[in-house]
């Protein structure tokens, strides 16, 4: 059973103890907070490449003590070339999930990195170099990085699947079998690029001799992203969506993300008077609450330019009341068949000695993203663009310089009692659900590992699971799965521990300056504080 960390100085929780361990190093050399982040972003990058990579996406949220958060949009646009026609004309009746054609859009979250350094820049003290911050992916990717159980066990999945991507032979099946967990795996070529982006900046990801070679590996895979799609990519400063609830303000992205989603479960949860952690009450509510958010969700979110609806709109007290109104707090609503949001993704929180705290959550979509591997660079490329639609009249279609929509979404809350709350987990369609759960945990007074360690849910389909069900974990109390059962919930239980129900974690700085973290026994990860 693993206990909550307490410490005062710096804490950063990670799905992967390595990147964890970055980050915290950097917080010893003397780092703030984003420094650590993105330390600690770049080296699950190398060491965790099926659940993420710097050829994906990336999300920030940003808490400085006295300021407003603030939320960095690190996603790129669908290519100039990637049309309806391109792939009406290549025989395709969808965007397939994997291979070039699935590399549509460009990878922003390197974007992001810079964003935030920019950010934190302004807060004084003299910054960190960048090779420190990227020197421990370096070696990991150059020297050979251990591959864990699950990379092992997701690479012998998928292998099928994925393994005629261009690239991903050569990277990913060593001798042309999955790895074992331990067996180190090496990307030298990722090596390099990681080491020109210390040496370079950041920024020539997108223009320069790096994007060039970039752009020349994307054309030479057959991805439709050239090299002016990397130049016009830029990350955004935005201000971050929130909501108020009786026990402080919560804080998330705005879209394409589905953070609207994850703050209307809250404040909707919060309407039902807040059941008591833990029992049906607490596991109906928000499972019910849950149902309102999406079915919101899927009718108006999409790129920003291409909504007509604010996304405030839904969450303001006339809709808040009216969804509320709508849930029977002895019955399950109906839940309709809808499209898998898989996701295969990090969830990062780091707090410095100051107090500023980040919300990081990076990812490639699908499980090793396209599969698409970059022969000389070495990125491994996402799949997110798969995401949109061929059909001209849907909410979310494919449309040149178009974003896709994310699933993503790091979440941040600002207490009344003075305590300042970081968290979130990796998931697609469980994420707004498992930060509902642990919050409302912490909430109701339980310690911040216990809050994450508890017995989980997920409603509807993801990571490939066709059923909609409300998959609960075999841990959950009979009572509790039976008193589901009776009011017509459709439950499935999985197993105690299940990946299904995503890797979360959170720290909460007190306030009097006291930290306390927790990581997801569900995943590799720790802790690393001091």
């Amino acid at each position: 059973m693993l206990q909550t960390i307490y410490a005062r100085r710096g804490m950063v929780t990670a799905p992967h103890h390595l990147a964890a361990q970055a980050g915290l190093a950097v917080l010893r050399d003397g780092g703030n907070a984003v420094e650590a982040m993105v330390a600690a972003a770049a080296t699950i990058a190398v060491v965790y490449p099926h659940m993420n990579a710097i050829g994906g996406d990336g999300f920030w949220l940003i808490a400085a003590p006295g300021s407003a958060p603030v939320a960095i949009r690190a996603c790129g646009a669908a290519a100039a070339a990637a049309t309806p026609e391109l792939y009406r004309r290549t025989g395709h009746a969808a965007i397939p999930p994997r291979g070039p054609l699935a590399a549509l859009t460009v990878p922003g979250t390197v974007s992001g990195w810079q964003a935030a350094l920019t950010v934190a820049a302004a807060w004084g003290g003299a910054p960190l170099a960048l090779p420190r911050l990227l020197e421990e992916a370096v070696h990991h990717a150059e020297a050979g990085m251990p591959a864990t159980a699950s990379q092992a066990r997701y690479t012998a999945e998928k292998a099928a699947e994925i393994g005629d991507a261009p690239g991903f032979r050569d990277v990913f099946l060593p001798d042309g079998r999955p790895p074992v967990p331990g067996q180190a795996m090496r990307n030298p070529a990722l090596a390099g690029t990681l080491r020109r982006l210390g040496a370079e900046g950041l920024d020539g990801f997108y223009r320069g001799d790096l994007a060039r070679a970039i752009a020349a590996d994307l054309e030479r895979a057959g991805s439709p992203v050239a090299a002016a799609d990397l130049a016009r990519h830029r990350a955004a400063v935005v201000a971050p969506l929130a909501v108020a609830i009786g026990a402080g303000r919560v804080f998330n992205l705005p879209p394409p993300t589905q953070g609207v989603s994850s703050l209307a479960i809250l404040a909707l949860w919060d309407r039902l008077g807040a059941p008591a952690a833990e029992g049906f009450a607490h596991v109906h509510g928000l499972v019910e609450a849950t149902k309102r958010a999406f079915l919101l969700r899927d009718a108006h979110v999409a790129d920003p330019a291409a909504m007509t609806r604010d996304p405030a709109d839904l969450l303001s007290p006339a809709q808040l009341a009216a969804d509320a109104a709508a849930i029977d707090p002895a019955r399950a609503a109906p839940w309709p068949p809808q499209a898998p949001a898989r996701g295969d993704t990090i969830w990062m929180g780091a707090v410095d000695g100051a107090g500023r705290a980040v919300s990081f959550i990076q990812s490639i979509y699908w499980e090793f993203g396209s599969g698409v591997v970059l022969r000389d660079t070495g990125l491994l490329m996402q799949n997110r663009g798969a995401s949109f639609s061929l059909d001209p009249t849907a909410l979310r279609a494919l449309a040149p310089g178009r974003l896709p929509f994310h699933t993503l979404n790091p979440a941040l809350a600002c207490l009344a009692d003075g305590r300042t709350v970081t968290y979130g987990t990796m998931g697609g369609e469980g994420q707004p659900q498992t930060q509902a759960a642990i919050l409302t945990r912490l909430l109701a007074g339980q310690a911040p590992q216990q809050a994450v360690t508890a017995p989980r849910w997920l409603l509807g389909r993801t990571w490939g699971r066709e059923a909609t069900t409300l998959k609960v974990e075999a841990r959950m109390p009979a009572e509790t799965v039976a008193a589901l059962r009776g009011a017509g919930h459709d439950v499935e239980p999985v197993e105690e521990f299940s990946d299904l129900m995503g890797h979360a974690g959170m720290i909460v700085r007190g306030p009097d300056g006291a930290l306390a973290g927790a990581a997801d026994p569900r995943a590799d990860g720790i802790v690393a504080a001091f």
